[in-house]
């Protein structure tokens, strides 16, 4: 239960602006600031190196619709009623948004939303529809529909600075919402990027031939590994639709002497899936190099316009991502590669420059958080704590010492089968529960989670121990198994 830290809201003048930024799929292993070995993303890591770097942010449920949810709502999946990519989002209940909207704030979200209903709580509002285009994007508003032309990445961005340049009140504080649909699969690079790492060769994650022995059948049973499960068009061996004519020949003289030299080379087996991650891993940092590109432009203009010392800025991904680890792409599991997740806080005003926290954070996290930087009441339904004094150097005696997780999504796509579960600093216990399997991992150890030690005597005390807090986190989320309903007035009509 969240706890009530403030009474009333702070005058205008003491809250702060807030800048949420998600990009959707960024690996944390593919932010320089982060220790990448693959990639270098100077404008992102800013907000770290003048901010704090959170090394133990985890999701609640690693995929992109619930994720948006759970952060909009601070509840997890099954008190807010959007479980999986399939749902749809009920808009009338409480966001924090809609509190920061009534606190006087100007609230804004532009780019990927996700959700299927329209957005609530934004005084303006310009998103993709669902997974939205790469390119030339048709977006839906609270005027209507627009369509753009050019690298949807760059449109997202020019939105958000004409809101800031053009539309927002400079006497009210702003949570402007920016979110990328970049670097989400099939990961097309814009115009300037498609020859971005040509003729390099990206080190290889050493689990990208992972056999999956030694833990429960659901690895082994997914349909997500770069070796099986990517198409043509994931590969750029079919042209994509929708380019105007230069894009398109912009983009055939990039991929046409790169496929022919691939089909000449007639590839198998092991070479085979090597070419085919070069491919893959090439693609998504040229996206991510475009994400990185054009946050530097927003901070450039919060920089050059005074705006900076007391705007929140946040950097997140929806959940993390496969990067060839364990042979997949993709997300959805509760390993660490997709459910830790970058998170990045720069506040000048009160957070010192250049430093990190530990601590079991989570994208629950993130509504209570805004709303107590802002002197905002936080709702008793909100299921997560505010982190606000880790920014300010506090530590907060009492924080969580294990985190949540549950997904749902089932069978497709990707065949990852549903399961709960449970981690400490060390250990992390998982439940599929549709076929009653479970796996231990000793993350100290075995930080790669390629041994499950479930049935390992030596850690029964262990077991029981993850057992017994699974058992007491589940009560405390009040996660029995079903999911709320709503009325027509986004009422609760049953748990």
């Amino acid at each position: 239960m969240a706890v009530l830290l403030f009474s009333g809201v702070a005058a205008a003048a003491d809250q702060p602006n807030i800048l949420f930024i998600m990009s959707d799929d960024h690996a944390y292993n593919a932010l320089s600031c982060y220790g990448s070995k693959i990639n270098q993303t100077p404008n992102l890591d800013r907000i770290a190196k003048e901010g704090m770097r959170f090394d133990n942010c985890m999701v609640t449920n690693s995929i992109c619709g619930p994720c948006r949810a759970v952060i909009l709502t601070g509840k997890f999946s099954h008190k807010n009623g959007f479980v999986d990519n399939h749902s749809r989002f009920n808009g009338k209940q409480l966001t924090y948004p809609k509190l920061l909207q009534k606190a006087g704030y100007q609230t804004a979200v532009v780019g990927k939303w996700h959700l299927v209903s329209d957005p609530t709580g934004f005084d303006y509002w310009e998103v993709l529809q669902g997974q939205g285009p790469y390119y030339n994007p048709t977006m839906l508003s609270n005027t209507g529909k627009h369509k753009h032309t050019g690298y949807t990445t760059d449109i997202i961005t020019d939105l958000a600075l004409n809101w800031l340049k053009e539309s927002r009140d400079p006497n009210k504080p702003f949570l402007l919402v920016y979110q990328h649909k970049a670097p989400h699969r099939n990961w097309q690079p814009g115009p300037k990027y498609l020859n971005m790492y040509d003729g390099e060769t990206i080190p290889e994650p050493d689990t990208l031939f992972d056999d999956y022995e030694n833990r429960a059948t659901p690895a082994s049973e997914q349909e997500m590994t770069i070796a099986n499960h990517m198409n043509a068009n994931d590969l750029k061996l079919t042209q994509p639709g929708g380019l105007t004519k230069e894009q398109l020949a912009a983009w055939n003289a990039a991929y046409e002497p790169k496929n022919k030299a691939f089909q000449e080379a007639d590839l198998k087996g092991d070479d085979l899936v090597r070419w085919k991650y070069q491919r893959y891993i090439k693609d998504y940092l040229r996206c991510v190099a475009a994400v990185d590109d054009n946050v530097g432009r927003v901070l450039d203009y919060l920089d050059e316009n005074g705006l900076a010392e007391n705007t929140i800025v946040v950097y997140t991904s929806d959940q993390s991502f496969y990067l060839g680890e364990h042979g997949w792409y993709d997300k959805r599991w509760m390993y660490e590669e997709s459910f830790r997740t970058p998170l990045m806080v720069r506040w000048p005003e009160k957070i010192k420059a250049g430093t990190t926290n530990d601590a079991l954070v989570m994208n629950l996290d993130f509504a209570e958080t805004f709303l107590n930087a802002a002197g905002v009441e936080i709702p008793a339904e909100m299921q997560g704590r505010s982190f606000l004094p880790m920014l300010e150097g506090k530590t907060i005696p009492d924080w969580r010492k294990s985190v949540y997780y549950h997904y749902y999504e089932y069978p497709q796509p990707h065949r990852v089968a549903p399961h709960y579960g449970v981690r400490t600093d060390r250990y992390k216990l998982i439940h599929f529960y549709k076929t009653d399997e479970w796996e231990l991992f000793d993350l100290e150890k075995d930080p790669k989670e390629l041994k499950s030690v479930y049935d390992d005597s030596k850690y029964a005390e262990v077991q029981n121990v993850m057992k017994s807090e699974l058992k007491k986190l589940r009560k405390q989320y009040e996660d029995d198994g079903t999911v709320v309903q709503f009325d027509k007035d986004g009422n609760v009509k049953s748990s």
